[in-house]
């Protein structure tokens, strides 16, 4: 979506000195226009340019690294591949300090998401919403006023969650600064969630309703303040917040549920699941502007939403399908709508947590299969747009596999069980309902393949030689074709919230109070659309590469595109005993006392009893199933304190470092350390201790 863009420094890194300021200060350089003084924002048609330009904050947290740093890593869904760039965020050793990490400290390399990366950048932001609320009495018209409160008022609590949210403690600062200041009070937690909540319910109020002032898909309206509404609430009831929340608990919950109700009542979900992320054909296409995105970080071909923090996160999920596997036959480009940078390798519990058979979520979400798109250079009869790369994603039950070999094509030339025999594939033939073959000749060899368990052992990690396993099913919530290179930018919008995670938001309310009978029935409303349908075809895949057939490097490169993606999946492969059906499934039949039977495998290993903990676990477990992906689920964990549980039963390489402390973020010791006290006399060390999280 297109919007004017304007930048006002932030508070904070901008009156530290220069040396204090990270990657954020450089983007200030880069960007901060010349065409207005400060004076301009002092107006009122500046103070309404500069309400627009708060869309503009939330694009950074898809630029680089960190948008899956520190989201995504070091919890029970993913861990890194053999990329290590961002390892020590999701490995919580020595190097996961106050300081940033760099290759001085033992980063792998130099992008290595910084410490103080969000809380630099979060400021700038609320520096712009200090400017606009203090002089929103300047604007004349009352509906242009409250549009610009509303959206102050809805950046700066969103900004103020993720900084409390990540670091507990922040400084809080709801007044424009004049000046360099270095001096600053930081607030208790339970102080920081009061101006969250405060600021939200302030946007709640202003919204008018569902009213699309900036472009459907990306204007921020009632629905949205009322979600992230609902979320501070539920975070303020949670279990991180117990040490103070028990006089406000109830009724943050029962507030919670009433806005979310609003929202829920206001949006619509999407018909199908794969509308939300498989379906996505060009640059600004209509599900973008699906009724149930409440959010989402504006990125298309203008060059406004492009650059230095352009929109990075096709990057983040692939596997190494390309010289790693295969012999090359597979070759990445912009056809294939990512790269194979493996940064997010999914858990055993990423694919534990689904019902293989029943839930489309997971055959909509994981790319299985890429195609030959390079020519082959041996002589085992694969042609060109043949599988190069299958992932089999069996169930730790299922013993077909267990006498065959697996691996890439440079270290096993053959793919064939103890006999010699090569194997069926028993997968859907290309975009055809009625079939049982992956392709149209039983017994192919394959140039790589792996499954996920072999005699009822987690096998995945071992393919191939390498330190940490680089071979998974990545997932496809940003794959982009319309790139206009290899490495450029994408041009998807990033979904940040939407209605079906409100209704998962409802539900764990509802289930806190020990409403049960509702908690299911939001829950429910979500597993229903992610049941199979009548008639769909169960081995048919498609995700975000399709844009390439309208970028301008198609015609150059389709044998490259059509051979590449081959609009299917392994779904069959995967259950072999499942007799090939476009019948509806049903995720539904299950009661609290019965859960399915993966989220009982999950809370007995975590341990988990008790009717409310397992009411959250198998909520934390639908999340997953629902928003895999989505950038919140350390967050999530945090909240309920079920990081440190979850990451060392599912996460191998964090079990061994992860604490408690790890519920929090280190506060950034470039901003301590830049601090001075009212005096101008520097902090001591026990001053600068009192300022640092516990453990840190």
């Amino acid at each position: 979506m297109k919007y004017n863009k304007y930048i006002m420094s932030g508070l904070l890194a901008a009156t530290m000195t220069a040396g204090m300021t990270s990657c954020s200060g450089d983007f200030l350089d880069e960007n901060l226009t010349t065409k207005y003084s400060t004076q301009y924002f002092e107006e009122p048609e500046g103070l309404e340019a500069l309400a627009v330009s708060l869309y503009g904050n939330i694009r950074w947290h898809f630029g680089y690294e960190w948008a899956y740093g520190i989201t995504l890593y070091g919890t029970d869904e993913f861990t890194n591949a053999n990329d290590l760039t961002s390892e020590p965020w999701n490995t919580y050793d020595n190097r996961f300090s106050p300081l940033n990490c760099t290759p001085a400290l033992g980063a792998a390399n130099k992008n290595c998401p910084a410490i103080d990366a969000l809380w630099d950048e979060m400021y700038y932001g609320i520096a712009s919403c200090n400017t606009i609320i203090a002089g929103a009495d300047k604007i004349a018209d009352e509906e242009v006023r409250n549009r610009c409160l509303a959206h102050a008022y809805f950046l700066r609590g969103y900004n103020y969650y993720r900084l409390t949210a990540q670091y507990g403690r922040p400084v809080l600062q709801t007044e424009p600064a004049t000046g360099v200041v270095r001096s600053f009070t930081q607030a208790t937690e339970q102080e920081a969630w009061e101006q969250v909540i405060s600021d939200l319910r302030q946007a709640y109020k202003y919204f008018k309703g569902e009213e699309f002032t900036y472009g459907k898909g990306i204007t921020w309206t009632k629905a949205t303040a009322a979600h992230f509404l609902a979320k501070a609430l539920l975070f303020r009831a949670s279990e991180r917040c117990d040490a103070f929340n028990s006089s406000t608990k109830e009724a943050d919950l029962k507030e919670a549920i009433e806005v979310a109700t609003y929202a829920i009542g206001a949006r619509q979900l999407a018909p199908n699941y794969s509308d939300l992320y498989a379906e996505w054909t060009d640059v600004d296409c209509a599900n973008e502007e699906l009724s149930e995105i409440l959010m989402a970080a504006g990125f298309n071909a203008d060059a406004s939403t492009q650059g230095r923090f352009g929109n990075r996160t096709y990057n983040y999920f692939g596997p190494q399908f390309g010289a790693g596997f295969g012999g090359g036959w597979t070759k990445r480009g912009a056809w294939i709508g990512e790269m194979d940078f493996q940064r997010c390798r999914p858990t055993e519990y990423t694919y534990a947590v689904y019902d293989h058979v029943n839930d489309a979520r997971l055959w909509k979400t994981f790319k299985t299969v890429y195609g030959t798109n390079a020519v082959p250079d041996d002589s085992k009869g694969v042609a060109l747009g043949d599988p190069a790369v299958v992932m089999i994603l069996n169930t730790k039950d299922d013993h077909t596999y267990d006498g065959y070999t697996f691996g890439a094509y440079v270290q096993n030339p053959t793919f064939k069980d103890d006999a010699g025999r090569l194997p069926e594939w028993k997968a859907g033939q290309r975009q055809t309902a009625t079939s049982g073959n992956l392709t149209s000749t039983p017994g192919q060899w394959v140039p790589s393949a792996s499954v996920l368990y072999q005699n009822g052992q987690y096998v995945a990690p071992t393919f191939k030689s390498t330190a940490v396993c680089n071979f998974f099913a990545g997932i496809n919530k940003c794959t982009d074709g319309s790139r206009e290179g290899e490495k450029k930018d994408a041009h998807r919008d990033v979904v940040m919230a939407r209605l079906a995670e409100t209704y998962l938001v409802r539900a764990e309310c509802y289930a806190r109070l020990g409403d049960y009978s509702n908690a299911k029935k939001d829950i429910d409303v979500i597993r229903a659309r992610a049941q199979w349908k009548n008639g769909e075809n169960r081995s048919y895949y498609t995700d975000g590469s399709k844009a390439f057939e309208k970028n301008a490097l198609y015609e150059a490169n389709k044998a490259m595109y059509e051979n590449s993606n081959l609009w299917m999946n392994t779904y069959y492969l995967s259950n072999p005993n499942q007799p090939v059906t476009t019948a509806a499934s049903n995720l539904t039949n299950w009661t609290w006392e019965n859960l399915p039977a993966e989220d009982e495998a999950i809370l007995a290993k975590l341990g988990v009893s008790g009717q409310q903990q397992r009411a959250i676990n198998f909520i934390l477990n639908e999340r997953s199933r629902e928003l895999i992906g989505e950038w919140q689920r350390w967050e999530t964990l945090a909240r309920t304190k079920t990081l440190v549980a979850r990451a060392k039963a599912f996460n191998p390489e964090a079990a061994a470092a992860v604490q408690d402390r790890h519920c929090y973020r280190p506060i950034p010791q470039t901003f301590i350390d830049g601090l001075k006290n009212e005096d101008g006399s520097d902090l001591s060390d026990e001053q600068k201790k009192a300022w640092q999280n516990p453990g840190y």
